[in-house]
């Protein structure tokens, strides 16, 4: 019954792990999925723009015969128990549900240590950046397959490319600081929530998140997520072109900073694409993506000379590091490099020197031209 709810346990732990406890925290994994199984639910069906019909599934199952509908196909469930869902309104919670969701939300709304945190990221932070003529973004532009910028429909205007990004920050920063005005931020939340596994969202890129399928349908074909087209064009320098210009950046002298995708480079995989227009820094820092990865991590180089991308290798341990003498590998190659080193004026920091200058001597001539007056002191 609670077999997809199970959690991971690791074998070399050294902590004592009792029966009852793993089968507790596997309830508290069902009832918590199926609480967000209903509150997505409730926001999918306030939003028809969002188009995703296809992930509300708890009205498409048949709990006499235990399966779900997905797609027009029967499937039938792993796990056929469902104590909080009445079939005749299954997105509605249950009293219970209401006050595991209000608790939730105290926990979030007064934490300090959660504010300090989330206030760091929206003062630090954006959806891009533009920096010295390059595009940082963490997944992907959305496209369509014909390589054309995926529209979305925001509070009934539509929007592509680099205005899409730019609504999505607008909204994101107003719903973060309305979050306390309840039920009446829900035109802002809900497209924050939509970041998270909407198709058109920059961050998730994909057509859909399969949460549900994984946990209840034994056949792996329900599982797949579609990436958006991007990740298959990346490699395109006509696309790479087209999204740099969107973002009013010089297509000959710029790239594409993109993170979000290990790069599989035990499969042959190349973090540099299209030439070196577009790499990918995400190399796995994490333990768990090293095995597929076969590295632990990316370090982007950028100064006047050019650009350079480091790869690491993991690090084993410790006592390995001391007593084989062993330590992280690092192998540089050469992105990009510049026949004339770039000078500071050249960079967006020098610019904005050049424009702080700029704005002192117009000062100063105001000053000698009698159209600013000495103030002078009592």
């Amino acid at each position: 019954r609670y077999e997809p709810f199970l959690p991971k346990v690791n074998p070399d732990s050294d902590d004592e792990i009792y029966q009852e406890e793993i089968l507790q925290i596997a309830k508290m994994n069902q009832a918590i999925s199926i609480i967000q199984f209903k509150l997505e639910g409730a926001i999918i069906q306030r939003h028809p723009e969002f188009e995703m019909e296809a992930s509300l599934l708890l009205d498409k199952i048949n709990h006499d015969e235990g399966t779900v509908t997905i797609d027009g196909k029967v499937y039938p469930l792993r796990c056929d128990y469902f104590p909080t869902i009445d079939p005749n309104d299954p997105y509605a919670l249950t009293e219970e549900e209401k006050l595991v969701v209000n608790r939730l939300m105290e926990g979030f709304l007064n934490s300090e240590r959660l504010h300090k945190h989330v206030q760091f990221l929206y003062s630090k932070g954006s959806l891009y950046l533009k920096y010295n003529d390059n595009l940082l973004f963490h997944g992907c532009v959305p496209i369509n397959d014909d390589l054309t910028f995926m529209e979305m429909t925001i509070h009934n205007k539509k929007y592509k490319g680099k205005a899409l990004l730019d609504e999505y920050e607008d909204i994101l920063r107003k719903g973060y600081l309305n979050r306390e005005a309840g039920s009446a931020n829900n035109r802002y939340l809900d497209y924050v929530w939509y970041q998270w596994e909407g198709k058109a969202s920059s961050l998730f890129g994909k057509d859909k998140m399969t949460t549900f399928e994984r946990l209840y349908v034994e056949d792996k074909a329900t599982h797949f997520e579609h990436k958006n087209a991007y990740y298959k064009q990346r490699h395109n320098i006509e696309l790479c072109n087209m999204i740099l210009t969107e973002f009013g950046l010089d297509p000959y002298k710029g790239h594409i900073i993109n993170g979000h995708t290990p790069v599989k480079e035990n499969r042959g995989e190349n973090p540099l694409k299209a030439n070196g227009k577009l790499i990918v820094i995400d190399g796995g820092f994490s333990k768990a993506y090293q095995a597929t990865t076969g590295l632990a991590g990316y370090t982007l180089l950028y100064n006047s000379f050019g650009m350079q991308l480091v790869s690491h290798q993991p690090f084993t341990s410790v006592k390995d590091a001391l007593v084989n003498e062993s330590d992280i590998v690092s192998t540089r190659r050469i992105v990009d490099k510049e026949l004339e080193r770039k000078t500071v004026r050249e960079t967006d920091v020098g610019q904005r020197l050049t424009e702080q200058v700029n704005d002192l001597q117009a000062l100063l001539a105001a000053y000698y031209d009698g159209r600013l007056v000495e103030k002078v002191s009592k």
